[in-house]
């Protein structure tokens, strides 16, 4: 059997409920896990939370509650929103688990034996906030920290560190035999450049349990907890099989049939030092080889109305114009699951930063979905069902315009693929959108509404309705990783679905033969107006 795609997502930080940031990353993951299903490769998505660190402690303090209790709760609300829109991990991850606590602890004692830990005291200044040292090449013009640090305090404290340092030559290294290690490219060449402003720092991995007790304890030291890096980090391998402490019991996949990780989807901002340094030296550390080493995709952030929003701002439900709110669940409540996902899909250009506005989410949802797509399919069966009382016939009437849309729906899947190489879903979803129109373009040019007054002109009405529900057909397979719900129910419209084990390769032209019945056509998008607009308002 050959190895599976092995994609995951950064788990999400218990402190809080999701927010936009989160529902993008996650439905991005999941759109890129159905998409390489229907090229055909057997694929495992992992996601999860992270569940320990100080700032959680300290929340569940103040909310008066157990720090487990805490996180059980927030973890509900993340599984509640990918329920709600389809994302559908294989795996999910969460570092209280057993199994995970086992495999952090015995990759921090496998570096202590070889000598890769150790204790000493500091004094130095410390960021509450991002629970991290900080160091004067932190501070801004003014030499002061910046507000996204937080409260920064002077500590003395004897800790644990990794060194980090003895390994920064072979990152190096590493990076420059492998340009296609972190995507995009200019986030490969940030990367890169951070090495040289990394003054060889080691990397303080354990937190005393005089003020920390909410994590995992080290196995050289029970007076410790290991810190964030080696706990969080270490989930895209200790639920992925690596050293199962019962082989064949633990229900976790193969680690050598999942390693490398193909992707691991994550947000600019977690990508230096955490997984551009951390993480690959933890693993180089490890004794993992270069040819071992997983790839990163590095997604941009949301901005709100062309600037930078606070994390506050991020989960507040502020009613707006038409939308209920800008959090995930007050889109979905407006224009659905998949005016949501769509809208998330369309509107980023991975690996760039994106526009989060009512007017933006709108116009998706009106103009693409409501207007093109859903119109396509709605003026289409019922014309369908009028004039070839709803059965597909054989046909032999044909012309350039006939040609002109076969030509543009049979090129869908090699430009899809073309596309998802560099994990540009956006565009797979802009080909989809500029074939409906055309579509649409095909129906008015050539006008069956007018050719079926005249019985003559039956076998042409035919061929018409025919290329544009064979169109539907294709365009519900290439949508589907997007937007799966939507693909379901145009399929279920055409009365067509694909067979079990269908993949990309068996996407031809002809799939809906003749003698095919098609469904009734229900509304797919009701547009999403102001009230002033509304019809009957």
């Amino acid at each position: 059997m050959g190895k599976k795609f092995y994609i995951t997502t950064a788990i999400d930080y218990t402190n809080g409920p999701p927010h936009i940031g989160h529902a993008y990353e996650k439905v991005l993951a999941d759109a890129v896990a159905r998409w390489f299903r229907l090229s055909g490769r057997e694929v495992f998505f992992l996601t999860g939370v992270d569940q320990h660190g100080q700032k959680v402690q300290q929340s569940a303090e103040r909310a008066g509650v157990t720090p487990e209790q805490f996180v059980k709760d927030v973890t509900a609300k993340f599984l509640e929103l990918w329920e709600r829109i389809d994302v559908r991990p294989d795996g999910w991850a969460e570092t209280v688990d057993p199994r995970h606590k086992f495999v952090v602890r015995a990759l921090l004692q496998q570096m202590y034996d070889a000598g890769q830990i150790y204790k000493k005291k500091t004094t130095g200044w410390y960021s509450v906030r991002q629970e991290q040292y900080v160091n004067d090449k932190d501070r801004n013009e003014q030499g002061e920290f910046g507000p996204e640090w937080g409260q920064v305090e002077e500590r003395e404290e004897e800790n644990y560190y990794f060194r980090l340092s003895d390994h920064a030559e072979w990152l190096q290294q590493f990076l420059a035999s492998r340009p296609d290690a972190v995507f995009p490219a200019n986030r490969h060449s940030q990367l890169v450049n951070s090495l040289a402003d990394s003054g060889g720092m080691d990397l303080c991995i354990s937190r005393p349990k005089s003020r920390l007790r909410w994590g995992i304890e080290l196995p050289f030291d029970e007076d410790y907890v290991t810190f964030v890096w080696f706990d969080a980090l270490t989930n895209y391998i200790s639920f992925a099989g690596y050293r199962d402490p019962a082989p064949g019991t633990s229900g976790l996949p193969d680690f050598n049939d999942l390693w490398p990780c193909d992707v691991h989807i994550i947000g600019k901002d977690i990508l230096i030092p955490a997984h551009g340094i951390y993480w690959y030296i933890m693993l180089h550390a490890a004794g993992l080889k270069d040819e071992e080493m997983p790839k990163l995709l590095v997604h941009g952030f949301w901005n709100l109305e062309g600037r930078k929003y606070s994390k506050s701002e991020a989960v507040e439900a502020k009613p707006l114009k038409v939308l209920k709110d800008l959090t995930p669940h007050g889109i979905a409540d407006s224009v659905g699951k998949d005016g949501l996902r769509y809208f998330l899909l369309a509107e980023m250009t991975t690996g760039q930063d994106a526009d989060l506005s009512e007017e933006r989410i709108l116009t998706r949802y009106n103009k693409d979905l409501a207007d093109i797509l859903g119109n396509l399919l709605n003026r289409t069966l019922n014309m369908a069902r009028k004039y070839l009382n709803g059965v597909l016939v054989n046909t032999t009437h044909g012309s350039e315009m006939h040609q002109a849309l076969r030509a543009a729906v049979t090129a869908l899947p090699g430009r899809a693929a073309e596309h998802m190489s560099a994990w540009q879903i956006h565009k797979v979803l802009a080909d989809v959108i500029d074939t409906a129109r055309l579509a649409n373009a095909f129906i008015d040019k050539t006008a069956p509404f007018k050719l079926a007054k005249d019985p003559a002109n039956a076998d042409a009405v035919a061929s018409i309705m025919g290329h544009v529900i064979e169109t539907l057909a294709h365009l519900s397979i290439i949508l589907s990783p997007a937007i799966p719900s939507t693909a379901t129910r145009i399929q279920e419209q055409l009365g067509w679905s694909p067979p079990a084990g269908f993949t990309l390769a068996d996407l031809k032209w002809g799939l809906l033969p003749a003698d095919h019945t098609i469904g009734q056509p229900q509304p797919l998008f009701p547009k999403v107006l102001p009230p002033a607009e509304a019809p009957g308002s």
